[in-house]
């Protein structure tokens, strides 16, 4: 078996996985689903600093890594505020996550940090959108040189 074939759609299920997760959690957040904010089982309300921002940056952000759209983007700006929710958030309350219950806000600010750095991986609307932009550029590419290098000169 060749494992190197197996790193685009292994990376891109790790980051469909990790979209999905945040995206849930996005939603808890935000419309109070799936039992509502850790913190108080509903919904955050709207615009309060920085639990109703953060919320949205789940939501957005899962979304378009969940899809692959805009990956990087979208990855660096949930790990940075994952990294935020770390150290603010979790942080001061005890060094190691284990004891401050910064365990999930580490390992995302980490796994988007990954995705961020090694992109979308093969199955992304990024990647196909990439493939789109390079076969209409090589097509009008080799459509205007052909244009102007006929394939016979008359003699």
């Amino acid at each position: 078996m060749n494992v190197s074939r197996l790193g685009g759609p292994i990376l891109s299920l790790f980051r469909i996985v990790i979209g999905l997760l945040f995206t849930l959690h996005g939603l808890s957040s935000v419309f109070g689903l799936f039992g509502g904010n850790p913190m108080t089982g509903k919904a955050v309300p709207f615009g309060t600093w920085p639990g109703w921002w953060a919320a949205l940056i789940q939501l957005v952000c899962g979304v378009l890594v969940l899809v692959g759209l805009f990956t990087r983007p979208a990855a660096l700006l949930a790990s940075g505020s994952m990294a935020y929710a770390y150290f603010v958030v979790h942080q001061p309350d005890a060094l190691l996550p284990l004891h401050n219950g910064g365990e999930r806000a580490a390992l995302f600010c980490w796994a988007f940090l990954l995705v961020a750095a090694l992109g979308p991986g093969a199955w992304a609307l990024d990647t196909l959108l990439a493939r789109r932009r390079a076969g209409s550029t090589s097509t009008s590419t080799s459509a205007s040189a052909s244009a102007a290098e006929p394939d016979s000169v008359p003699v």
